[in-house]
């Protein structure tokens, strides 16, 4: 009997009876595991050199049991062969691309994606020549037309951030499949909760596991999730490039997935309620959230997500001052570049981003973008917070 959601999130991945009859995971805080004895290095060594996933650990920057056990539940919610865990989301992305890609081969990416994701893709990969295409998304015509003889992967983040559009996924699986390529999903946004990118045809699926996935904002860590064959892969690279979880991130994680569909459940429940009220409010130019018909990947994300997300992201009626005086009357959310956990977060990405003016309008972000990343509060408490703010301004 397979178990639902809810459960394997609690359970999965993990063993029932522990080192010394403890209920929770154990943190192995250990850089270096021992042999008994020199026949068991032999043993070890002939399984790691027949291509065999070794049954017990031999150093930390290879795997550690803490760190195993998160991975196996991370597979699990995501329905992959195997899960990889890293030292942070990005830390996952460069090191499997690092992984599947050669100098001289080619990129496709869907534009609207983090914009270190687009930095890493353009300027490091560029200097080992290895090129990127953008592509907007939605525009299939485009998209299959930037694939060329040389083109290894595609690579998509749905919903992406800060403008949260939803990307079809089968669509690129299809496409992906004709011309013989491998296809990645950053999903941080969405959760295994309302998206398992390999139901519809993705071969490896990213997250950014400090948001959602670990959903406290006290620790740094990234997954990569797909089959064994292509992570065996990336797992060597991890062993060379030596981005790995400790051991503490690792159980903190673990603990973090028992309530992931709790407090994801709550966050689409706050974002639907906070989309309609501020898309209702005559101080709004603008809102951006998959779960409003007004969103241009509605029909999209109605088909392919199972909830809508946390984020909102909305254009004041104003200019850059006006915009600032809203967040800093806002009295529940923090303000930071993050999101994810049980706290609401509220940024105003043009004063956070580093770019020019000029950069941040390329990149399509304006003076009077907000993006408020919601948390586990009331709804009524937070659409009360946000009508004295906009009631002030």
């Amino acid at each position: 009997m397979r178990n639902r959601f809810s459960t394997q999130a609690v359970h999965g991945g993990e063993e029932k009876h522990k080192p010394y009859g403890a209920l929770t995971t154990t943190i192995v805080q250990s850089s270096t595991f021992t042999f008994e004895n020199s026949a068991e290095i032999l043993d070890f060594m002939q399984c790691k050199a027949a291509g065999d996933r070794p049954v017990r650990d031999e150093y930390g920057r290879y795997s550690n049991p803490t760190q195993s056990t998160a991975e196996r539940k991370l597979a699990l919610l995501e329905g992959g062969e195997r899960a990889l865990l890293f030292a942070s989301g990005m830390c996952a992305i460069t090191t499997a691309m690092a992984a599947l890609l050669s100098s001289g081969d080619h990129l496709v990416m869907i534009n609207d994606c983090y914009h270190r994701t687009r930095e890493f893709a353009l300027t490091f990969l560029g200097r080992w020549g290895i090129e990127t295409t953008l592509v907007p998304t939605a525009q299939s015509a485009a998209l299959a037309a930037a694939i060329r003889h040389n083109t290894r992967l595609i690579f998509a983040e749905t919903p992406s951030n800060p403008y949260l559009r939803v990307t079809n996924l089968p669509e690129i699986a299809d496409l992906a499949r004709q011309h013989n390529l491998l296809t990645m999903v950053d999903s941080t946004f969405a959760t295994p909760i309302n998206l398992r990118p390999l139901e519809h045809g993705i071969d490896l699926v990213v997250h950014s596991a400090t948001k959602y996935l670990g959903g406290h904002n006290d620790l740094l860590a990234g997954t990569v999730i797909g089959s064994c064959a292509v992570l065996s892969q990336i797992e060597q690279a991890r062993g060379v490039l030596g981005g790995i979880s400790s051991p503490n991130d690792a159980y903190l994680l673990v603990r973090g997935l028992k309530t992931l569909d709790l407090r994801v459940q709550r966050q689409n429940e706050n974002g639907t309620r906070v989309a309609q009220f501020l898309e209702g409010h005559p101080a709004i130019q603008r809102v951006y959230y998959p779960g409003l018909p007004s969103h241009p990947d509605y029909a999209v994300a109605s088909r392919q997500m199972d909830g809508f997300g946390g984020v909102v992201t909305f254009e004041i009626n104003g200019d850059a001052e006006r915009t600032g005086r809203f967040i800093d009357r806002l009295r529940l959310p923090y303000i930071g570049p993050t999101l994810g956990g049980v706290e609401s977060v509220v940024q105003q990405p043009a004063a956070l981003l580093s770019l020019d003016p000029a950069e941040r309008r390329k990149a399509g972000i304006t003076d009077n973008l907000v993006r408020y990343a919601l948390g586990i509060e009331d709804a009524d408490d937070l659409i009360q917070d946000l009508s004295q703010a906009l009631a002030g301004i």
